[in-house]
Formats: C-alpha cells, structure tokens, sequence
C-alpha cells in the first residue's frame, strides 16, 4: 500500500502551493503584481503542475546546431531510423510485459515473475525506497533534459524556430520540455519532421549506452583512488540486524570468503550468498577429542520440521552438531566458535581423513538446524570469523556492500556507491523514456512520429489525407490502450498487492 504520510504531504504540499496561488490571484492587492512577477519569471502553475519556461538556452542551442553540419545530418538520420525501430521495439516490449503482468496476477510466482519484467511503475515510497529519491529525481531530470536538448537541436538545424525551454513538476515527478514554432515544422517535409521528433528517443537511447559504458569502465576511471578484486566492502551495517554488534561487521570490513567460496566483488557475495540458501549446510572437521558436549548440553527432542536439537537452553554461544560415529548418528551440544576455529569444510568423514595426519582422527560435524536455516562463517580479516545463524538472504538485506576500496584513508567510502547508483538509475530511467516515447500514443513523441511516419510512406498508397489520418487514429488508439493497461495493472500490483 502507498505510505499514508507520504501522500498526505505530498497533497498537502500541492494543496497550500494552489491555494495560495489563487488567493493572489483574488487579490486587488497582489493580482497585477504577481501575475507581472509570475509572466517575467516564466512561470506557470495549476493543480498538481509547476511550470518554468526560458529562451536564455535558444543560443546554446543555435551553435549546437550548426557544429559540423553533415556530422549532424548523419547523426539526427541515425535517430530517424532508431525511432523508426524502437515504435516498432516498445509496442512488442509492452505486449510482453503486460503478459507478464496478467501471468503475475493468475500466478502465485509473484516475486519471481516481478523480477523478471523489463518494465515497471515506479512509485517513490512503495517499491522505491526514499533514501534513494534523490537518484531517481536527479537522473529522471538529466534524461528528460536530454531529450528535450536533442528534440531542440533538431528543430533548429531543420529551419524551425524554437521559441522556449522549460523544466516542470507534476505531482513528485520532475520534467522537461521545448516550445516549438508550429508553423515552421508543419511546412518542412515528413522526413524532416521525422528527424526532429525521433531526436528525443535517440538521445535518451545514446545517455543510456554512455552511462553504461561509464558504468563498465568506472573501475579505470577510479583506479588511482580506488581498487577492486580484493573482496567486497562494506559500507553499511543495518542497526539491530544479524551483522550488527560486536563480533559482527563494521564498516570498512572486507569480506573475502563466505565458508570455502571466494568474495572478490559484491557479485561474489551474492552468488556466495545464494549458493548457500540452495546448497546443504556443510561441516566442519574437527578432532574427535574434541567432540566434548557443553554445559548447555540437553536431552535431544525433534522439531516440528523433523530437525534434531539437543542444546537445553537458549545459549547464544552453543548449537546442536550431528556427526557419524560406527555407523550411527549421534549429536552433541557443542560450543560453535571454539569447534569452527581453525577448521576446514566437509560434506562426510572422507573429506576429514589425511594421510599425514597423525593427531586424533577428524570427524565431519554439521549444525542440526531448521529448514531453510544456515550456520555461515565470514572471512573479514584480520578480525576473527563472523558467525551467522540464520536465512542466508536476511544478511543480503543487512549489509550494503562495494566493490571499490579505497587506496587513501581520507577517501569516502561512499563517492563509487554514489556514483555507481546513479548511473544505474541514468540507465534504466533514461532507457524507460526512449520506450515510453517511441509508443504510437496521443501526447507522446510516438503520436508525432508516427504522423510524420505515414505521411512520408503512405502518400502513394493512400492518397487521401483523411484516410491516413483514420489508420493513424486507430494506431494511436492501440498503443495508447496498451500503454495505459500496462501502466493501470501495473500501478495496482505495485499499490494493492
């Protein structure tokens, strides 16, 4: 469900920026006065919108526009034919995601298939976390910024007249825009108009493809402050959480090894990680001597799981080990830490045996533990192992974790997860718009080229302007019905369910 605080301040915030709008606007006083300041500052507001409109870019943009003249012919022609692909490309990707949408709403797989859809309704504070608002917005802005620059270089390089920018806010989410001569770009031809309106998409398209190279190549750019292959960093422990205290992790602990698997990355971790929820619990070897039953030892009883504890008492420092003694299982309380010390994985006896040993004998010990329950030891050093008991996903969620570490102690932790988060959400936001936009859908991109499309191919065929007109309505109105029932479905999985 949408967060109640959330909401009431966001209708309240827009509630208070209205009312006193149209008080001023009331006002004998204040009307003229705030309507000159609101006219000269290019302002303009209604419920739910704030809207800014400037020309200080129109000069930018002029000199952007004449910057080698046939590189641009080449660059805003391979946009025409991206546009041309991608209207094609985003009404398939929509089919495809609104299946997987009803798949998800007559499935009990709902968390899987959701991890599965290439798109999905954003809605800050239900499945967007509020620490990470500030990405979102500031990536969001830099893309619609993007295409408003390529839509406004087009139309000045194809003789249309562009009379304003402008950025806006509509309910939380932020914006762009650019004011065109309609005039200008009604006369020039459907090819050009094509340039003009695929130059938004084109330019999201070509963000998307630079913030991830800049992603793939960020440990270059930061290896003379940073390095990575050394394990996975942390950055954050959750208060209270199963890697808090003590004998926990801290930050600035390097994670090198979950059990026998190796951490170089944070991908290492979560494969670790996974590989352990999916796999057996391992052993441990340890000597046989060894094997001497704590002060908490009990008499052993069955779980309901049908899992074996003989540890009497809540101790947070025993568990209850089975191990193979002549064939048969026998199980003891014993104290985990000191058992674990120095000692090696095992899956049987076998793995314990050594030639060259000539201590006690090694038996395989391995934790009795409930169901989906893991004993793990983490590698941090030089600090002593870190114990976890526990679902191995709730310590995914309990530690946030880098892969870059630095090489000065006066560098922030934080700067490659700063940098890294954002151009993540660059891309998938950027990427979004280039879809979204390509759709053949009343008041997007799509519906102008679209227009421009089949003016330029059916004019042959169908020689009547009404007519091309009617096909194109009846495209537009597909595409906008299948937008809108990705965006209803989705909406209501994120919000309801």
């Amino acid at each position: 469900m949408i967060p109640v605080p959330l909401v009431v301040c966001v209708l309240g915030s827009w509630c208070f920026i209205y009312l006193t709008d149209v008080l001023l606007k009331s006002s004998i006083s204040f009307r003229h006065g705030y309507e000159a300041w609101l006219g000269a500052k290019g302002l303009s507001l209604s419920p739910f919108h704030l809207r800014w409109q400037t020309s200080l870019f129109n000069r930018v943009f002029a000199r952007c526009a004449r910057i080698n003249p046939n590189a641009l012919y080449l660059w805003f022609t391979s946009g025409l034919v991206f546009g041309v692909v991608s209207m094609c490309g985003s009404v398939v990707l929509l089919v495809r995601t609104l299946q997987q949408t009803l798949h998800q709403m007559t499935s009990d797989l709902q968390t899987q298939g959701a991890s599965q859809q290439t798109l999905q309704v954003v809605v800050p504070g239900v499945n967007l976390p509020v620490s990470q608002l500030a990405y979102f917005f500031s990536a969001l802005l830099l893309s619609g910024v993007i295409h408003e620059l390529g839509h406004a270089v087009a139309a000045i390089r194809e003789q249309v007249r562009v009379n304003g920018f402008g950025v806006f806010v509509f309910v939380v989410y932020p914006g762009a825009f650019v004011d065109l001569f309609t005039t200008h770009l009604n006369l020039i031809s459907p090819a050009q108009q094509l340039r003009v309106f695929c130059a938004g998409v084109w330019h999201n398209f070509v963000l998307c493809v630079t913030a991830l190279c800049f992603l793939f190549l960020l440990p270059v750019f930061l290896f003379p402050v940073y390095y990575t292959g050394a394990g996975a960093l942390v950055t954050d422990v959750v208060q209270g959480s199963p890697a808090d205290g003590p004998r926990g992790l801290s930050v600035g602990d390097m994670v090198t090894a979950l059990e026998d698997c190796d951490v170089g990355s944070v991908e290492d971790w979560h494969s670790c990680l996974t590989l352990s929820s999916h796999n057996p619990q391992p052993g441990y070897c340890v000597s046989s001597l060894a094997l001497q039953p704590s002060w908490a030892h009990g008499r052993a009883f069955r779980r309901l799981d049908g899992s074996i504890e003989c540890c009497s008492n809540n101790s947070l420092t025993d568990l209850c080990f089975s191990y193979t003694k002549l064939q048969e299982r026998e199980f003891a309380c014993l104290p985990v830490r000191k058992m674990l010390a120095g000692s090696h994985v095992c899956r049987s006896n076998v793995d314990c045996q050594s030639p060259l040993d000539n201590q006690a004998p090694r038996v395989c010990i391995s934790p009795s533990l409930e169901n989906q329950t893991r004993l793990i030891r983490l590698t941090h050093p030089p600090n002593t192992h870190m114990l976890f008991v526990g679902y191995p996903p709730h310590l995914q969620y309990a530690v946030s974790m880098t892969n870059f570490a630095p090489r000065f102690g006066f560098l922030n932790l934080e700067l490659p997860v700063v940098i890294e988060t954002f151009c993540k959400y660059v891309i998938s936001l950027s990427g979004a718009l280039a879809v979204v936009n390509s759709v053949p859908c009343f008041a997007l991109d799509g519906q102008w080229m679209l227009s421009a499309l089949l003016e330029a191919t059916l004019v042959t065929l169908v020689k009547d302007r009404q007519r091309r007109e009617l096909i194109g309505f009846f495209v537009l109105l597909g595409g906008s019905t299948l937008l809108a029932a990705n965006v209803a479905l989705g909406l209501w999985m994120v919000t309801a369910r």
